[in-house]
């Protein structure tokens, strides 16, 4: 069967299909791998039926607040991702915790709330909201709507343009400032066999074919494997995830490990905010490099490679 999953693999290669997994890898994922976070993912009909339980808090985050005006789930909260991403010396950083904290005690979040976040920015704005939850400790009762607004309509759930008003709620923060790393911590870890660190930009930008105006040196950090945040969709227009067999397979084709800590980033720390999520729900030890590759690549000193990728670990 390896030697079947590997010629799979070749051939996937070679359509230039480097996101997606075959049926072959999929099964062959180690049976002793973190199982996923069941609660970290909900289904609109689940959220359907916990619409009227006061505990269940859901939130609305996006960049532009015209979209929930214009519809939303009955009872959604709006929450600015802005809130939640800040310009410091580069784009999307996480803000001081006490400002994230506030920013969801203003949507209403208290103690004992189960949040499920859905929203705009592709998937991208919840994501960022879950990933800023778990620094402040509130990760495990917090969860994404698979499949975000278009599963939620599509499955004939009410929708509304009658905007919520949470009364501001007092929510006690934990927090895990270990989930956030910055560049000396990914510098002095490059060479960890038990750190994989996950790039979650587009192929192109990965392998420096492509760029930005922010980006100082094309490329990505050496021994970075390359995991595009779009990939882990099936349907790129549904936003519904591969099931949980797929995503562990990409993830262990990157190298990840039940006893291994997953260092994801991107170009400003956004696109890995999904990539984050999905590797917390399927339970790897998980962190951010918030700064991301726009923060290393201004560091002249860190080493950048190009094209595709080292072999991951154990791979």
């Amino acid at each position: 069967m390896k030697s079947a999953s590997r010629r799979a693999t070749l051939i996937a290669a070679a359509l230039g299909l480097s996101g997606c997994v075959t049926r072959a890898e999929a099964l062959e994922t180690s049976a002793s791998a973190p199982q996923p976070g069941a609660s970290l993912l909900q289904s609109p009909a689940w959220v359907a039926a916990h619409l009227d339980d006061p505990s269940v808090v859901v939130i609305h985050v996006d960049r532009d607040r015209r979209t929930y005006d214009r519809e939303h789930i009955p009872g959604a909260r709006f929450l600015s991702v802005d809130a939640l991403a800040i310009d410091r010396d580069v784009p999307n950083e996480l803000p001081p915790l006490a400002d994230v904290k506030a920013a969801f005690e203003r949507a209403g979040v208290v103690d004992g709330s189960q949040v499920v976040l859905y929203g705009g920015m592709d998937g991208l704005a919840p994501a960022r909201a879950f990933f800023a939850l778990d620094v402040i400790g509130h990760g495990d009762r917090a969860a994404l709507l698979d499949g975000s607004l278009g599963a939620w309509r599509a499955e004939g759930h009410p929708i509304s343009s009658e905007a919520a008003e949470p009364r501001p709620g007092t929510l006690t923060s934990k927090p895990e400032p270990e989930r956030v790393v910055d560049a000396d911590w990914v510098a002095a870890h490059l060479d960890d066999p038990g750190v994989v660190l996950v790039d979650a930009r587009p192929p192109d930008e990965f392998r420096g074919e492509a760029g930005n105006g922010d980006v100082a040196r094309r490329g990505h950090i050496p021994t970075a494997q390359n995991l595009f945040w779009r990939d882990f969709f099936v349907d790129r227009d549904a936003r519904r995830l591969r099931p949980a067999g797929e995503l562990r397979a990409m993830f262990e084709r990157a190298g990840a490990r039940e006893d291994r800590t997953v260092v994801v980033y991107c170009r400003t720390g956004m696109q890995s905010s999904f990539a984050y999520f999905v590797s917390r729900y399927l339970g790897y030890p998980t962190r951010m490099y918030d700064g991301s590759y726009v923060d290393w690549s201004r560091r002249e000193h860190l080493p950048v490679e190009r094209g595709p990728a080292r072999r991951a670990r154990d791979t």
